[in-house]
């Protein structure tokens, strides 16, 4: 092993302390997009000795452009991202322990995941989680780094709680709209430049470096050529890391039954009633509308201008429409929910 990781090892400021401290750490990646794999890829050919990867989504045809780890075959069996994402990891490392999670970044399921990692990276792709991820990173005091990439531009921002301003710092309020890599596009350098800085930060968190973590939040545009650093205070009053924190995202986490994917004309929706249904029954009632294909993970069917996948875990997202009440009135005809 001390070959594999030879390279490393040499490298100053890692060497063999640090090397054996990335062999024993505990890294945690909420969401297995674009972000997700790469810094799964890189953090397993380092030598993370755990790894967990939680994400609620399949793998598309659109993913393979800047996916890294999934493969055509992956898509046409629309294999969870989180299992495909295993599949392959395994195959790079078999010695680091590999845990995953198809299922969605709630409050209740991240807080276990959280309290268990030396150090979280943000793969996510929308805000209301990473703002949970925010409030429960300082609930637990465990370091992280945001990361976001869009187009052609890339974000990053490591927050170690106690230490350095919060992700509710720099955003007081939830941002609404804005682009997104279904509605604006994305070329795969911004992802990879934006996941290279992510991985590095990890790194130095893990090898106890944290005099060498950037501590400002820094944009980029790869095609403009442009990079702005800008330091951010840490606000005494902040709701999530100031002196009296009351974590305002975790409150009444896991109501929100609807919601839809930004940018992609599909609403996801969570129904214990569904979970509750026999996988042999749900797909009986489906195959009276359509063809309906399945894995170990989702049932998969197509109903007139719809797509409809259902996950075991009591989760369905309809897609082909932004509207809750088409998307629940839809799932209510196939369903009888």
């Amino acid at each position: 092993m001390h070959e594999r990781y030879s390279r490393q090892i040499r490298y100053q400021n890692i060497g063999q302390a640090g090397q054996e401290r990335i062999r024993k750490s505990r890294v945690l990646i909420v969401g297995a997009g674009a972000l997700g794999t790469a810094a799964a890829e890189g953090l397993v050919r380092a030598g993370v000795g755990d790894l967990s990867i939680i994400d609620r989504d399949y793998v598309e045809w659109s993913n393979l452009q800047r996916q890294q780890l999934y493969t055509e075959k992956d898509a046409e069996d629309r294999l969870p991202k989180a299992i495909a994402a295993k599949n392959r990891l395994s195959k790079i490392n078999r010695d680091v322990r590999l845990h995953t999670y198809v299922s969605e970044g709630t409050a209740e399921t991240l807080k276990p995941l959280i309290e268990e990692a030396d150090a979280v990276v943000d793969a996510t792709d929308n805000f209301e989680t990473r703002m949970i991820i925010n409030d429960l990173a300082q609930q637990t005091n465990t370091p992280w780094v945001y990361g976001a990439c869009v187009s052609s531009q890339g974000m990053y921002m490591t927050i170690v709680p106690g230490r350095t301003p919060c992700l509710a710092c720099l955003f007081e309020e939830i941002p609404i709209g804005g682009a997104t890599c279904d509605t604006s596009g994305i070329i795969s350098p911004a992802v990879q430049m934006v996941s290279a800085y992510q991985q590095t930060e990890i790194l130095k968190l893990l090898t106890n470096r944290k005099e060498a973590l950037q501590t400002a939040f820094v944009t980029f545009d790869l095609w403009m050529n442009t990079r702005f650093e800008m330091q951010i205070s840490k606000h005494d009053e902040c709701p999530s890391c100031g002196r009296a924190p009351i974590y305002p995202y975790l409150r009444d986490a896991g109501q929100k039954r609807a919601d839809v994917l930004c940018g992609r004309e599909t609403v996801q929706i969570r129904s214990e009633t569904l979970k509750r249904i026999p996988k042999r029954e749900l797909i009986d009632k489906l195959a009276r509308i359509g063809k309906v294909e399945a894995n170990d993970y989702l049932l998969h069917v197509s109903y007139e201008a719809f797509r409809i996948v259902i996950f075991h875990d009591g989760r369905a997202l309809v897609h082909g429409t932004n509207d809750i009440k088409e998307a629940n009135s839809i799932l209510a005809r196939l369903i009888g929910m």
